[in-house]
């Protein structure tokens, strides 16, 4: 059964697009015809999810098999969240409106360490039991939903969660979740019980069950039945892009463009990096497939911006001629192409010429460390002279900001380490000045380095009192320095993530009893002082506290011998004794033997794991890491002998380097205007909840999916030229809205109505289009008044709700028998309401309403059958019509206004119930 999302998303919900499942790109199949029904959840707000690429292509896969049904579920905004939970309302999926618990399966996506609590906040929203233990023996257990989790944590270190899903899904979902509907599907008609259904998919590579394993004293996961195997295969599997064309929002997300993968996996070989170890090999990305893609996607889709996905972008040979291509074939349609963060020793004029444009973004490396040695020691695999040289190719191609990654507490780092951080910035300042004199501005992001599974630095740890010395050393040495701006990573974060990523499933009930005090949303700033709170008392009651304090001392450091000799010295200087708080292994040998220290030989809680990475190799990898010794990149050079290559994970596929199209010249905005249409239009639906900025960006999209020829403004970003006559309130339902649309060429208006109204969304209805002269005034111009219709309510005298000595108050009184009609009458013959008004530079005025009030009247009454007999104060809802001022210079009335005159008239306290603005008068003169 649907909830009914509307009675929830009222006035005071925040964003309330987020919920509506109407985008462009959202599938809606017969829910009766689908023997599998899916939920892709994502635990993260709706602006972060819908912009996600992975979770759009899995959804977009789901859907086009047969018989397979998939919605989507966003983690709700705390003010959603509260009136589910008062309203006693399940967490329900966006398309169907259905609760969770009516589907078959739900799969959320578990990216990031801390992330599992927003998990758990989304099941206890939606009614289903936390663990697999509790669904287990629940009375309803037959009607449950399994519960899985994919993405790079789950595949990493899922056993801190395991108790909350019926099963993980490792690696690349693409044909993995096919073959998990196809079992299901037979489960189903075959009837199985949840433990039978689970053994099956158990049989599927990559399908890790939890409640088959169990967890010896030393951490490690072994099979509790035969029929399960000892080590569970990632999955891998090749990109598609043409998958990545999907689900268009209407609100803005943080990725508000079209993305498409050109390259999966990362062979660089960076010793801290897990995803470069996790999705190894690589796997290059047919060039014709991604040009077709991307210029099938922007058609589709109508966004102004595309972005080309890899770990190392700079890695895939053909970008120079791919991007060249794609920036060619959309030359003329105003569109700019991002790449995420890029190899620095790569960037060169060929790469700088598919991002430059009208519209230039920003450039972000990523030298990691800021010494020459601490960049062989994590196997950065770059020098000072590429650094230099890709930099000043930025500043000489026009970039004048630059961002830079850096990371501090890396093993084997030292102070001067550290302080080379800001040697080097200073060093690029002075090397890299604009046009020989302004300097170049930098923006830097120095993170705490946290160690992750499956990785040469998996053995590793740094204090939190570390990172704060370190932090403060740095704070110390930017000090003063113009033209950098520092940000740094909070210490706490830090320290969960460690704590809870190398964790075994002891953790599994301070990740609960974490969600239990507050924690939650724990990546953002606001939160993190309370997710601080709730992680530390959970784990104070988990009885696991010397564990974190370990973590929170450094657990062990593998490095110790150069490090030691620092710290030494220092505590020297401080008068202090070296104490040793744990065993540490720096006395012990580093090498792949039978002898190697506990540290390197005990079991860890993921080795149960099959990633393809060896780690007797992460062993060997690490020994070259204290020798400063870097391993070259095996998708270019020889082999490093990780163990990935092979029959269950492929091989390394490259694609060479292509010849680059020539340059067909950058985008030159027409802002010829050879007609101007002006469209009335409506807002009716649920696309009353769409508000005005994304109702403009919507619009933008629009037009260049209807390939209109709009005239663009001039300028450094240029815009299309759509004027919309007035804003209207979110949550509020039109028939009367106006916007000025400029084309560079006459076109039929008859032609130009129906390829609009093509590509509009159905409850954005078209009623009339007209040709207007260029040289006329534009509507907002001429914008006079507008009629509202409006539903309102009384729910009480004003003094039985303590509201009688409003400020402002008119001096008008109406007989207590009075009735919607003698207050509309008292109205119109008062001749001044006066209130407050408080301006956007925060100055106040007396303004008198009623001279913005040009017409009232009562359209409907109707009254309560409990209080019409009575003879006193009408309860029941009144219909009214007015027009009032609406001009560009702030002279408005608003339906809040009329609330306000029909209080002071008749002393209730007066409700809104609805609005609509009927129409816009525009004043021709």
């Amino acid at each position: 059964m649907a909830v009914k999302v509307e009675e929830l998303l009222t006035a005071d919900i925040n964003q309330p697009a987020r919920y509506l499942g109407n985008e462009l790109g959202a599938t809606h199949k017969p829910w009766d015809a689908a023997s599998v029904r899916w939920v892709l959840t994502y635990p993260e707000v709706y602006e972060v999810g819908a912009s996600n690429l992975g979770h759009i292509i899995l959804y977009n896969i789901l859907n086009a098999a047969p018989r397979q049904l998939c919605d989507r579920a966003y983690l709700p905004a705390a003010d959603l969240a509260a009136k589910l939970r008062s309203t006693k309302t399940p967490l329900f999926a966006v398309e169907s409106r259905r609760s969770l618990t009516e589907f078959d399966i739900l799969g959320f996506s578990l990216s990031y360490e801390l992330g599992a609590t927003n998990i758990l906040e989304m099941l206890d929203l939606a009614g289903i039991p936390l663990t697999w233990q509790e669904r287990a023996t629940n009375p309803q257990n037959a009607q449950m939903p399994l519960i899985f989790a994919g993405g790079q944590t789950a595949t990493s270190n899922p056993e801190p969660y395991a108790d909350f899903f019926d099963f993980i899904a490792l690696g690349d979902g693409e044909e993995l979740l096919p073959e998990i509907g196809l079992i299901l599907a037979e489960g189903k008609t075959n009837n199985l019980s949840r433990e039978a259904l689970l053994l099956d998919l158990a049989q599927i590579p990559g399908v890790y069950v939890p409640q088959f394993y169990d967890m010896a004293a030393d951490g490690s996961v072994h099979p509790n039945r035969p029929q399960v195997p000892d080590r569970i295969l990632r999955r891998v599997a090749t990109p598609i892009p043409a998958y990545s064309i999907g689900l268009v929002p209407y609100v803005q997300t943080v990725h508000d463009r079209l993305t498409v993968e050109i390259r999966r996996g990362c062979t660089r070989g960076c010793r801290f990096c897990q995803p470069g170890m996790l999705t190894r090999p690589a796997r290059d990305v047919e060039p014709q497939q991604v040009v077709e893609a991307i210029e099938q996607g922007m058609q589709a889709t109508g966004h102004s911006e595309f972005s080309l996905l890899s770990l190392s972008c700079s890695d895939y040979l053909a970008l120079p001629a791919v991007g060249m291509e794609i920036k060619n074939r959309l030359k003329d349609k105003n569109i700019s192409l991002s790449l995420p963060s890029q190899r620095v020793d790569r960037f060169d004029d060929n790469i700088a010429d598919i991002l430059g444009g009208t519209r230039q973004g920003g450039l972000t490396f990523a030298p990691e460390a800021g010494t020459q040695r601490m960049r062989d020691i994590v196997n950065k695999g770059l020098t000072n002279e590429e650094l230099l040289r890709g930099v000043k190719t930025a500043v000489d191609r026009g970039w004048d900001k630059i961002k830079l990654y850096f990371m501090i507490g890396l093993p084997g780092e030292t102070d001067f380490d550290v302080l080379g951080i800001a040697e080097t910035v200073r060093w690029l300042h002075r090397e890299c000045r604009i046009n020989g004199r302004r300097g170049l501005n930098f923006n830097l992001t120095i993170s705490n380095f946290t160690p992750k599974p499956h990785t040469p630095f998996q053995w590793h740890s740094v204090s939190t009192a570390e990172f704060s010395r370190k932090q403060k050393l740095l704070k110390e040495e930017f000090r003063g320095m113009r033209g950098v701006k520092v940000n740094y990573t909070d210490v706490r974060i830090s320290a969960m993530e460690d704590f809870v990523g190398r964790g075994d499933r002891r953790l599994a009930t301070v990740v609960r009893r974490a969600w239990e005090l507050g924690a939650g949303m724990d990546a953002w700033w606001e939160s993190l002082d309370q997710a601080y709170k709730a992680w530390t008392q959970a784990i104070d009651e988990s009885g696991l506290t010397w564990k974190y304090r370990q973590v929170e001392s450094g657990e062990w450091n593998l490095f110790e011998k150069e490090e030691e000799k620092e710290e030494g010295r220092r505590k020297k200087e401080e008068g202090r004794e070296i104490k040793e708080d744990f065993p540490n292994s720096r006395d012990l040998p580093l090498s792949p033997s039978p002898s190697l220290p506990l540290s390197l030989d005990q079991a860890l809680p993921w080795d149960h794991l099959d990633t393809g990475i060896d780690k007797n190799w992460l062993k060997i990898d690490l020994q070259k890491a204290l020798e400063a010794a870097t391993v070259p990149d095996c998708s270019f050079e020889g082999c490093s002998r990780c163990g990935v290559c092979g029959t269950d994970f492929g091989h390394n596929v490259v694609v060479d380097a292509l010849p680059i199209p020539e340059f067909a010249g950058e985008f030159v905005p027409n802002t010829e205007r050879k007609q101007r249409l002006r469209v009335w239009f409506g807002k009716v639906g649920d696309m009353a909840l769409v508000g005005h900025l994304d109702l403009i960006r919507l619009l933008d999209r629009v037009v260049r999916r209807a390939d209109l020829p709009i005239s663009f403004t001039g300028g450094f970003h240029p815009n299309p030229r759509i004027s919309l006559a007035n804003a209207l309130p979110l949550g509020v339902t039109s028939t009367g809205e106006i916007a000025d649309f400029e084309l560079t060429e006459s076109i039929d208006v008859e032609s130009f109505r129906e390829k609009l109204a093509a590509k509009l969304p159905e409850n954005i209805p078209i009623y009339k289009v007209e040709s207007i002269d260029l040289k006329a005034p534009s509507a907002n111009q001429l914008l006079e008044a507008a009629e509202y219709v409006i539903t309102v309510t009384s729910a009480g005298s004003l003094t039985e709700n303590g509201e009688l000595g409003r400020e402002n108050a008119a001096p008008v009184s109406v007989a207590p028998d009075a009735n919607w009609e003698a207050w509309v009458k008292t109205i119109v013959e008062t001749e001044a309401f006066w209130r407050v008004h408080t301006t956007k530079s925060g100055k106040t005025q007396d303004v008198n309403l009623r001279d913005r009030l040009h017409k009232l009247e009562l359209v409907e009454q109707k009254l309560d059958s409990s209080t019409s007999a009575s003879g006193g104060t009408p309860e029941g809802r009144a219909v009214l019509r007015y027009t009032g001022s609406c001009r560009s210079d702030g002279n408005l009335l608003k339906p809040e206004h009329i609330v306000f005159m029909l209080e002071q008239v008749s002393q209730q306290e007066i409700q809104l119930l609805q609005v609509e603005r009927s129409q816009l008068i525009l004043g021709y003169g």
